[in-house]
């Protein structure tokens, strides 16, 4: 359920991946850095502190600073003063910064501490130089270098492979599998790996098909007759590159009054999607990422094969392939040796991220690096399937526009570097994982993490850089160093309001030659980065701007990791949200595709969503008879009037689902 995590984080990650820039503040200089001698400082947003450390050429050194109520942000400057980095983990004010220097040439390096935002409150930090070696000058070494960071025992980690030319040629995995018995982290150690399961999903019915038994082109119902018929033919192409429309299953979940954490099984999944009466979309006009569709092609894998998806998957996958540690989980209660667990970031300590998940489909695949780099090489020589099966499966999914999607069969498509890269992540509980190939290079890269603060594109792309070096023949404009000049009727072309999700709007402001951005979920406004006349970074993600329809522009697109959100300009019309009388909102509303209720009432003056199961859901007026919620899968709500002007329904919608609840009383 990977675009679950990332719609659920998607403001988190704007706040804490960007910063503000920090005027005129006092430069203090902290002495001289010495390895293995902590250093602790208080610090305030009036305050820039500076250590010094002297390196010798060719050299790696590596820090790890903590914060106690403090978020800050880490510079480092060579010898000459010139800028060689950033560093910001999403972690706020406690938890580690970790970072690293590889020296040039001999003489002293700088770093720069100071607080993330202005006018913050004093916190303290540890600052701790841990260790230092000779630059790494193989790839091997250089993975191991860039690894350093998660080589804790006391802290979750990572398992990472590296197949290259038909061989694994790197193995390792470091930190800790189990954080209350210090179980390190080991290539054989067995992870959820979330969504990189789908294609295992596809290639099953891949499978299926090139026996004759179902075809891509036939319509869901006629293996599913349970789905709703919405009056347009849904194809299991459409499930399969997420063109179809259904709603997520992530929203009706939590929207039903079921945790994340709570055991939800594929028959409990399965009666939500097939008792929905709507669709989000035509299906094939659109895409979007939804989970609940490849649980509909784990059935119909069941269905037309007369054997559970395990079993199926089991027999037909993972004994020829040898993938001995691999299996979909159909059953939370069973036994894994070797099983890895999942945590949470929490000030600066961890808590048990749990996964109670009896999916299979979307998600469900526990597996290692070792087992699913043998995966990656049946691509190269094929144990499994075939050349046609693998050739369906990275043909880009088109809508009925005759638009090409990044989506194929199960993975996603695109180039870096001019290079042609097969990928896709995952993200379940504390679980992350990636697994990239390159297929002209008969290269793969293989991730997999038990800590929800970890963000694989930290990694895999600067271990493709470490192998394939004299391969790569493009810059990304992300690494444009260039400054860019934007006229300023250009930069005023973009000011506007931005709708990205349900209620969740992008105000683009400008202030002399910059632009700004400031959430409907966050007060503080965030500078944008030009990389070229018509995109722009805000930390780690990318901003572009289009237009779709005449001269203006109309469209905003929002790069988060892998995911693209496009948001529409929108107008806010002026609106007093003092004068909103909240009594003529209150009473009880039931959605029947949910069979659930929530309560409107009034409390402390606030109109609060209640349900029997879920928190109280606050709801700040937007407009006119809509409210902004609380919750990523309750945040926006519209109350529907009568020609009387008596409201007789509302319309929730989370990230992927809009629902109606008919009022009850």
């Amino acid at each position: 359920m990977k675009k679950l995590i990332k719609i659920k984080m998607l403001s988190i990650w704007i706040l804490f991946t960007s910063f503000q820039i920090i005027g005129l503040n006092a430069q203090i200089n902290k002495g001289v850095l010495k390895i293995n001698v902590p250093v602790t400082s208080e610090i305030s947003s009036k305050e820039i502190h500076h250590y010094k450390l002297k390196l010798e050429k060719n050299q790696f050194a590596f820090f790890r600073l903590k914060q106690q109520n403090a978020d800050v942000i880490i510079t480092t400057y060579d010898t000459n003063n010139n800028k060689i980095a950033d560093f910001d983990s999403p972690n706020g004010a406690f938890g580690d910064e970790l970072f690293t220097i590889n020296s040039t040439k001999k003489g002293d390096y700088l770093i720069e501490i100071k607080t993330l935002e202005e006018n913050s409150q004093k916190g303290k930090y540890e600052l701790n130089f841990q260790k230092t070696s000779p630059k790494a000058i193989t790839p091997n070494e250089k993975v191991d270098e860039l690894l350093t960071r998660y080589d804790n025992i006391n802290a979750p980690g990572v398992a990472v492979a590296v197949v290259k030319d038909g061989t694994i040629v790197y193995k390792k995995g470091f930190g800790s599998s189990n954080l209350e018995y210090n179980i390190p982290i080991t290539p054989t150690s067995i992870f959820s790996i979330a969504s990189v399961s789908k294609q295992f999903t596809a290639f099953s019915i891949l499978l299926l098909e090139k026996e004759g038994k179902l075809s891509l082109d036939d319509d869901v119902r006629k293996y599913i007759p349970e789905l709703t018929d919405f009056g347009y033919k849904i194809t299991i192409r459409n499930l399969a590159n997420h063109t179809s429309g259904i709603r997520d299953q992530g929203d009706l979940i939590c929207l039903s009054g079921t945790r994340l954490d709570d055991v939800i099984t594929n028959e409990q999944v399965f009666k939500l999607i097939t008792n929905q009466k709507e669709l989000n979309f035509i299906p094939g006009s659109q895409y979007e990422y939804c989970n609940s569709g490849f649980v509909l092609l784990a059935k119909i894998v069941e269905r037309v094969s007369g054997k559970k998806f395990s079993d199926f998957t089991a027999e037909r996958i993972f004994k020829p392939l040898k993938m001995n540690n691999s299996f979909f989980l159909d059953d939370y209660e069973k036994i894994i040796k070797n099983r890895v667990y999942s945590y949470s970031p929490i000030g600066d300590t961890f808590k048990k991220s749990i996964l109670n998940y009896s999916i299979v489909g979307s998600t469900g695949l526990s597996t290692t690096i070792e087992d699913l780099s043998l995966w990656a090489l049946n691509f190269e020589k094929p144990i499994v399937g075939d050349t046609i099966i693998f050739n369906k499966m990275k043909k880009q999914g088109v809508l009925n526009n005759g638009e090409k999607i990044s989506y194929a069969l199960g993975q996603e498509i695109k180039k870096y570097k001019g290079l042609n890269v097969i990928f896709h992540g995952g993200g379940d509980a504390g679980y992350r994982s990636y697994l990239l190939r390159i297929p002209e290079e008969k290269f793969s890269v293989v991730i997999m993490s038990n800590s929800e603060a970890f963000n694989p594109l930290d990694i895999v792309y600067k271990i493709v850089d470490y192998y394939l070096e004299n391969k790569l023949t493009e810059t990304t404009p992300e690494n444009k160093s260039d400054k860019i000049t934007i006229s300023n009727t250009t930069l005023q072309s973009y000011i506007g309001d931005y709708e990205v999700l349900p209620g969740l709007i992008f105000s683009i402001t400008q202030n002399a030659d910059k632009l700004y951005l400031q959430t409907s979920d966050d007060n503080q406004k965030k500078p944008l980065q030009a990389i070229s006349e018509s995109e722009f970074m805000i930390g780690n993600n990318k901003i572009s701007f289009y237009k779709t329809n005449g001269q203006q522009i109309d469209l905003l697109k929002f790069k988060v990791a892998d995911f693209i959100y496009n948001g529409k300009k929108i107008l806010i019309k002026p609106f007093d949200k003092t004068k909103v009388q909240l009594s003529q909102y209150t009473g009880r509303y039931y959605s029947e595709e949910l069979n659930t209720e929530y309560t409107f009432i009034i409390k402390d003056n606030i109109l609060t969503a209640t349900h029997i199961r879920n928190s109280d859901i606050t709801l700040k007026p937007f407009q006119p008879d809509t409210f902004i919620g609380s919750e990523w899968y309750f945040h926006k709500i519209e109350f529907i009037k009568n020609e009387e002007s008596i409201i007789t329904e509302c319309k929730i919608s989370g990230a992927k689902a809009t629902i109606r609840f008919k009022k009850m009383e």
